[in-house]
């Protein structure tokens, strides 16, 4: 049985929405989010630039409504990032386009919109599945109409209990919940998983595969935990756990610790707001040390320091140069030089001079490659890619293009 899923609800026109509004979400634990953009007029480079930025930092997916037009303006939303699309049904030129795009994209990639204005009814949900919907997401109609229709429906909720996000989705047909509340902070998704996880219902939250009975502890009864960040691998701090700190990381998804001084347990931020969200928790060999992968919030340490470990002892002269994130870093460089130009500055000349000008030097870095690979010097080859590579992110970043797009991508072909 496939995990029931519980997403947020965020409406764009109602308050000025960010990438990283979108993302928290996904730390707290929803599945993904029901961005609904009615504004008039639509800014759709906003929209596409927000979507770019949720999909470069977070893993959450995206299912977004607008009042869809064209088979243009689907497709740019669902090249953007992770998304979906849910599409009004209001009339029948929307159905022709809804036909149109499940022909093209698949019908897991539709959603089909009913309003509290428009009721459900048998022929509706038989137009909206002869016409390529994958499931409909269902504005404010109670709960009663859901047993008649076997397509997948999402019902939106204005208020969240536990008992009746339970009603909805022990119905088979009912494939998740979305809700503003997770947005507003009434209420908490994962809190909410495991509510619906003891009474018996799938969804997607987090359970140890060995019971805390089976780690070798200290003679105080903890076992020592490393925290690092999960993108970069930087270490941020070590702490302890004991059983109560453990259960509790695993219930909330965030980093619980048992503090030795005070002999209580303690959530990461709590005091500080520098929150860790669990990534991952992973144990050693010996089964007497826990590894934590986490979003780290602000910074690690109590000084105000990124990492507890900013004190270096002893050390000697080596490459810290790491190949993983070379390309971050320098793309990093281009977006800031982009969004603060230097006076100077061979990459602001290149923005702009604009796309022909950028176009241009691909080209001719690429013919330079092609040159220096009948060359027997190496060294030579060696620079040409690497003024290729650059000039190939000045061109990533002037298309909004990132490195997660194109290793996502790369990693669908193998």
């Amino acid at each position: 049985m496939s995990n029931k899923e519980i997403l947020g609800y965020i409406r764009l026109e109602d308050k000025d929405i960010d990438a990283n509004d979108i993302i928290q979400l996904e730390n707290i634990g929803a599945d993904g989010v029901f961005l609904a953009d009615d504004s008039m007029p639509l800014d759709e480079e906003r929209l596409i630039k927000l979507i770019k930025a949720v999909n470069e930092k977070s893993d959450m997916p995206l299912i977004v409504k607008r009042h869809y037009q064209r088979l243009e303006d689907v497709k740019k939303i669902l090249y953007a990032g992770d998304t979906r699309v849910a599409m009004d049904v209001m009339s029948a030129a929307d159905f022709r386009l809804m036909s149109e795009v499940s022909d093209r994209f698949g019908k897991e990639k539709i959603f089909a919109w009913i309003p509290s204005t428009q009721f459900l009814t048998n022929a509706l949900a038989s137009a909206v599945v002869e016409n390529g919907a994958g499931a409909c997401v269902i504005e404010n109609q109670g709960i009663e109409p859901f047993n008649a229709y076997s397509l997948p429906l999402f019902p939106v909720c204005s208020h969240i209990q536990p008992e009746t996000a339970a009603s909805l989705l022990a119905r088979e047909n009912v494939c998740g919940i979305i809700s503003s509340e997770f947005v507003s902070g009434q209420a908490d998704p994962m809190a909410l998983k495991y509510d619906l996880r003891h009474q018996g219902i799938q969804t997607n939250c987090f359970e140890s595969s060995l019971p805390f009975g089976e780690f070798k502890l200290n003679s105080d009864g903890l076992i020592p935990v490393i925290t690092q960040e999960y993108k970069t691998g930087k270490v941020l701090m070590l702490a302890y756990m004991n059983e109560e700190a453990f259960n509790e990381t695993i219930r909330s998804g965030r980093m619980t610790y048992w503090s030795r001084s005070r002999q209580e347990l303690w959530k990461k931020g709590d005091t500080s707001g520098h929150y860790q969200y669990v990534k991952s928790l992973d144990i050693d060999c010996d089964k007497d040390t826990l590894l934590a992968k986490v979003v780290q919030i602000g910074a690690a340490c109590h000084t105000g320091n990124e990492s507890c470990f900013y004190t270096n002892l002893v050390s000697k002269n080596y490459d810290t140069t790491n190949p993983m994130t070379i390309f971050d870093q320098v793309m990093e460089t281009i977006l800031h030089r982009r969004e603060n130009p230097k006076e100077g500055s061979y990459t602001n000349y290149l923005f702009d001079k604009g796309i022909d000008k950028i176009l241009k030097k691909v080209g001719e870095e690429a013919t330079e490659i092609v040159i220096a690979a009948k060359n027997p010097d190496s060294d030579e080859l060696k620079y040409e890619i690497c003024d290729f590579l650059y000039h190939m992110m000045v061109l990533m970043a002037e298309r909004d293009v990132s490195w997660k797009e194109i290793t996502k991508e790369l990693a669908s072909r193998h």
